[in-house]
């Protein structure tokens, strides 16, 4: 099989596996005692470099580099983030690293909270502020979400490096065409079921937004109650929840290679913050959310309390896909079959808050 890198950030330190054949191993914590939110695999040099947002609860947050699979590290003299001074605001931590496309190598991002966007030409050594975000007339009614003020989403379009789209928990999806000279809120047809107004221009509380494989205009969105697609790279946007068990529901992810195919782990409600009907079910659509399927073949069968968060749902780029997804149970759960059948990765890991995977070599 397929050499594969994965990478489970947790409350408490990295760990890092890697799949040899039909075998999974596993080694860490790297980074101990230390909260791992946001994980990239940059693949787009001659040997994949692994960038890490970590809060240290001592040195407080950073980010730092492999470019050996993590058997040493790089942690810049100065803070790769930091937001200047006339700013006011300090780093609190890196919810999202993302490489940009093919079309502009060396370009990194990060989102941070206080949300705000950062961009990096050094492949992820350096970072700037992105200002026209931060200083985006709607900003000062953004109000922060349960996890807090966070921009967690990234998405590039491979087409146009120029073009980028951002999410921000609770003010919503951004988009810019001129490469983050100027912003514009892209929420149409989003709910926000907690505001007096249910459908303002921003405000709303996204909590992932997903890419399709082929098409990338068409992205998929898990919103804090709703499920939904947009066919025209965010402008507007549909419901696609109704056949799950609950449109509630924190993670998001693409298939790698198939149109029409995303996947997400519903969540029975905002006030109890547990598996739809207890189950332990990934839900996976085939024809862009005009019907979803549960996939459960693996995975515990009776009543299960294991919350998969924002970023605790990923795909990597093989094919057949696999599939992967960790949870506050400190679970960590494989597909390698696109998501029809499951294995148990690793148990009784830290609260796992976000899951990376990739094939190398």
């Amino acid at each position: 099989m397929t050499d594969v890198l994965l990478t489970v950030g947790t409350r408490k330190g990295l760990f890092v596996g890697r799949r040899r054949g039909g075998g999974w191993e596993f080694e860490g914590p790297h980074f101990n005692a230390e909260a791992i939110y946001s994980v990239a695999i940059d693949n787009r040099r001659a040997g994949p470099r692994l960038l890490v947002g970590g809060v240290n609860s001592h040195w407080g947050p950073s980010v730092i580099h492999s470019d050996d699979l993590g058997r040493s590290w790089t942690e810049p003299k100065q803070p790769a983030v930091k937001f200047p001074q006339f700013t006011a605001a300090s780093l609190e931590r890196v919810w999202q690293l993302h490489p940009a496309g093919p079309a502009a190598p060396d370009v990194v991002y990060a989102g941070t909270e206080p949300a705000a966007l950062f961009r990096s030409q050094d492949g992820g050594e350096t970072f700037e502020l992105v200002r026209a975000l931060w200083e985006h007339p709607t900003r000062d009614r953004w109000v922060p979400g349960g996890g807090g003020e966070g921009l967690h989403t990234i998405v590039t379009d491979p087409r146009d490096a120029r073009a980028v789209t951002v999410a921000v928990s609770a003010a919503g999806v951004f988009r810019t065409r001129d490469g983050g000279e100027s912003w514009a809120p892209s929420n149409k047809g989003v709910s926000a079921v907690f505001l007096p107004d249910p459908r303002p221009e921003f405000g709303q509380c996204v909590h992932k937004i997903a890419q399709d494989a082929v098409d990338p205009d068409r992205l998929y969105l898990q919103n804090h109650w709703g499920v939904y697609r947009s066919d025209d790279a965010g402008a507007s946007w549909t419901d696609i929840g109704g056949g799950l068990p609950s449109d509630f529901g924190f993670a998001a992810a693409a298939h790698p290679h198939r149109a029409d195919t995303a996947y997400v782990f519903p969540i029975k409600a905002d006030a109890d913050r547990v598996p739809a009907g207890h189950r332990c079910r990934v839900y996976r659509t085939t024809d862009a959310g005009r019907s979803w399927e549960p996939l459960s073949a693996g995975l515990p069968e009776g009543r299960h309390y294991g919350t998969v968060l924002r970023d605790a749902l990923c795909t990597d780029n093989a094919d057949p896909a696999g599939v992967y997804f960790g949870n506050r149970n400190g679970e960590v759960y494989a597909s390698a079959d696109d998501g029809d059948s499951w294995q148990l990765l690793a148990s009784h890991l830290p609260d796992v808050l976000c899951v990376r995977a990739a094939i190398i070599g």
